[in-house]
């Protein structure tokens, strides 16, 4: 702390002195010929989806019936209720503690998903879990027919 008022010694000094392999790899070299360092090229990653809980495959590799039948499987993830989880004043307001999923204890603001059968786990486990499987972790129960019947009820 408080280094900005030490005197300098040469160490700090040959810090801020630019050296000829500096110059040179920003175009300010002795040597003109050198052609400039090659662009940087970010690979965008494609997206993997499982079709089918063994099947894993790349979204371009997916056929047109796949393609529609994640897509309605990522509609009705939406359609799951999302919070943050808060485990109450002295923490034992709440019996679940962790995920079950990733086996980790929940921490006060992470992001959570609620299932129809009353499970919490976190957002980007189950959101892959489900993507996956359309059934409960805990429970096995299908969550679509259950998401459903809660629609019908209300």
């Amino acid at each position: 702390m408080g280094n900005c008022l030490k005197s300098p010694t040469s160490d700090d000094i040959s810090l801020l002195h630019e050296s000829q392999c500096d110059r040179a790899s920003f175009g300010e070299g002795t040597e003109p010929d050198q052609e400039p360092p090659p662009p940087y090229l970010e690979q965008v990653p494609v997206p993997v989806y499982h079709p089918t809980p063994s099947q894993t495959r790349l979204a371009t590799q997916l056929t047109e019936e796949e393609q529609i039948r994640i897509a309605q499987r990522i509609g009705l993830i939406q359609h799951l209720p999302k919070g943050v989880y808060d485990p109450g004043r002295d923490g034992s307001e709440k019996k679940i503690r962790g995920c079950v999923i990733c086996m980790m204890d929940f921490v006060y603001g992470d992001p959570i998903r609620f299932l129809p059968f009353m499970h919490i786990y976190h957002l980007d486990c189950i959101d892959d879990w489900l993507m996956r499987s359309f059934t409960c972790p805990s429970c096995m129960e299908p969550v679509d027919a259950a998401l459903l019947s809660s629609y019908e009820t209300n």
